[in-house]
């Protein structure tokens, strides 16, 4: 059997079953409308006396198998050709499966069914805890011709290079002000950065657990000493904190410019609130630039810095933005040979 063949086949299959559909709607539920798409497909083959080539059914990717042919089934009840598909990573493909192809019910709205090829279905992956595609059969694009290359060719690869192409399409869609909330290229270190399920708010959280996130954010993001008229200034900050370490920060202030932070080592009213902040924190600002992982500086920085030069660089960075002082003239002045 051919491509051609084959596809012959899902046209008859599809018509079917949209005639199945329309008319009997136990078929409706996803779970029996994949029974009776075996069911039909099974009769389909034995017309043209190829029932042989049908795989018992079994747990796996594809959910039905004929040879080196496969078909995927999806089924919504909502009025839309859109929806999750499998993970990323296809652990369960069979091996002998050459070409997959995903057969669709629309059970809302006027229910019908279609088939595609599956890796032009695929419109685009869910970067969550799992990586997902999502398959749309009313969409013209491919998630693949985004990323540059066919679904065959991303399928064989494992999953650290599939990780790497994921990442740089994700990349790609972020908005201003947005942040990826995993870095790594490699699948099994993502997995182990993922966000909790409870999301902490910064302000209950313990003194010494503040100062080292506070520490942080405020080596990761220079941009904090601007001007008190540069608007966004704390946002990659307060955005570190929730996607990175699941920490809301209601008030950006409240990391570096409050007088809850700014006085603590000094009472005194008045000067630079941000100044005394950032000189509280000098020691876990050290530790963040000797334990951050490196794709964090790629991300916020824009390149690999080896860790005992993120001081000397984070003041650099900070100098530049800064408006009417220099932060270089007062923190870190060890590690400028200055003390």
């Amino acid at each position: 059997m051919n491509d051609n063949e084959f596809e012959c086949i899902l046209d008859e299959l599809v018509g079917a079953l949209s005639a199945d559909i329309n008319c009997d709607r136990q078929f409706h539920k996803p779970a029996a409308f994949e029974d009776r798409v075996r069911e039909v497909t099974k009769g389909l083959l034995k017309q043209r006396g190829l029932e042989h080539a049908l795989e018992p059914e079994a747990q796996g990717f594809p959910d039905i198998i004929i040879g080196e042919y496969g078909i995927e089934v999806k089924a919504t009840e909502s009025d839309s050709w859109r929806c999750i598909a499998n993970s990323v990573s296809e652990g369960t493909r069979k091996t002998q499966v050459k070409s997959v192809y995903v057969v669709y019910g629309k059970i809302g709205g006027t229910p019908e069914v279609r088939w595609e090829n599956y890796g032009d279905a695929i419109i685009h992956v869910r970067t969550s805890h799992v990586p997902r595609f999502e398959i749309d059969l009313s969409s013209d694009r491919s998630l693949f011709e985004i990323m540059g290359v066919t679904y065959d060719d991303f399928s064989a690869l494992d999953m650290n290079e599939k990780m790497r192409f994921i990442r740089e399409y994700a990349r790609g869609r972020l908005k201003p002000g947005e942040r990826l909330w995993w870095l790594e290229d490699k699948f099994e270190e993502a997995q182990e950065h993922t966000l909790p399920i409870e999301v902490k708010l910064y302000m209950e959280l313990p003194q010494d657990e503040k100062r080292r996130l506070r520490g942080e954010a405020a080596l990761l993001c220079p941009a904090i000493v601007g001007g008190s008229r540069v608007r966004r200034k704390y946002v990659d900050a307060v955005m570190y904190l929730m996607t990175y370490r699941g920490v809301l920060c209601p008030q950006a202030r409240d990391l570096f410019s409050a007088g809850s932070v700014a006085l603590r080592a000094d009472d005194t009213r008045g000067g630079n609130y941000l100044l005394r902040a950032l000189d509280d924190i000098q020691d876990e600002m050290r530790g963040a630039a000797s334990e951050l992982e490196n794709a964090l500086f790629v991300e916020y920085w824009g390149a690999s810095i080896p860790c005992e030069e993120r001081i000397l660089k984070w003041l650099e960075k900070a100098d530049a933005v800064a408006s009417g002082w220099r932060p270089s003239d007062h923190l870190f002045l060890k590690e400028q040979g200055r003390e």
